[in-house]
């Protein structure tokens, strides 16, 4: 909790109140809210030759949170980093899963906070293993916010496979892969991954598709997706903002999306009321630039406190 300290209006009272003086430890029996999970892991970077760093991730977003002001309705509560030791990735995604698992089944929605892209994979199996539990006949819908469609076909996983491996394990076990990709570049993805996508029945849009001027076709899109399905995994990648905003990520965009675009999508998404589990990736301090990355980070995961609506996550689970 050390990093959850800030500055105190004490003037202004109640209403002046900052994250770090609303955030707490989540406890047994704490009401619904948000609870953050850090995912301190860049190995899946480091194995897709990215540049690493993203594993300080978490603390610099909560550092540009807890300045921030406390607009909340939902309590917040913090649950530490999984974090990755001596490379091993695929321990430290199993742990994300089970933090993902606890932190819904204590009626919570968490909020992954990476890290890199290979969070993506433990974040959906511990949601899959809480609809299995709760209604096996629920369907999950990915909305991936991204420049990447993460589709790679690599025989060890990393950041870049998190959704083919979700792909295949959904054939595995006979559960629908639903997909959504929105900011796909064209200049970072070869045409091997738009076939792959095709295949998988990806539904996406190009970044050049998502000037914030020309949003309400694809708007609509997202809400006919989220209708189509029973449960959202909202994802957000970081490298899906031009470089000179979000110059802090492993692949930073030429081009990539305008941040108004991408909180537009985010309301859009939580608006459906049907997201569970949000998770916001790849920023890597060692790359900011008088913090701005961060502080754009922090602003996106306030945005998601923010307007994230109560849903049938925190429902008192059936044993």
């Amino acid at each position: 909790m050390t990093v959850w300290r800030g500055r105190v209006d004490a003037a202004e009272g109640p209403l002046g109140a900052r994250w770090h003086q609303k955030v707490s430890s989540l406890v047994p029996g704490a009401p619904p809210g948000i609870a953050l999970v850090g995912f301190a892991c860049d190995e899946g970077v480091r194995r897709n030759q990215g540049r690493v760093g993203a594993a300080a991730g978490p603390r610099a977003i909560r550092e540009a949170l807890a300045r921030m002001p406390w607009h909340q309705e939902s309590p917040v509560y913090e649950t530490g980093d999984v974090v990755c030791a001596d490379g091993n990735l695929e321990a430290a995604q199993k742990q994300l899963s089970q933090a993902v698992y606890d932190a819904i089944f204590a009626r919570q929605r968490p909020l992954v906070l990476g890290g890199g892209h290979e969070a993506a994979w433990g974040s959906y199996v511990g949601l899959v293993n809480v609809v299995e539990r709760i209604d096996k006949s629920m369907q999950i819908g990915i909305v991936n916010i991204d420049a990447h469609f993460d589709l790679r076909a690599d025989a060890e996983p990393n950041s870049g496979t998190s959704f083919a491996q979700i792909a295949g394990w959904c054939r595995e076990i006979e559960r629908p892969f639903r997909y959504m990709c929105l900011g796909a570049s064209e200049a970072a993805n070869a045409p091997a991954l738009f076939d792959r996508a095709k295949r998988f029945m990806t539904e996406w849009r190009l970044d050049t598709d998502l000037d914030p001027w020309r949003l309400d076709g694809p708007l609509d899109a997202v809400q006919q997706f989220a209708r189509s399905v029973d449960v959202v995994h909202l994802s957000i990648d970081l490298d899906v903002l031009p470089a000179a905003v979000m110059p802090a990520v492993s692949a930073p965009a030429a081009r990539g999306m305008a941040l108004e675009s991408v909180e537009a999508i985010i309301a859009a998404v939580l608006k459906s009321g049907k997201v569970a589990l949000t998770e916001l990736v790849e920023l890597n301090p060692t790359f900011d630039i008088d913090g701005r990355g961060a502080r754009t980070a922090g602003r996106l995961a306030w945005l998601v406190a923010r307007n994230w609506p109560v849903m049938a996550a925190e429902r008192e689970p059936e044993e």
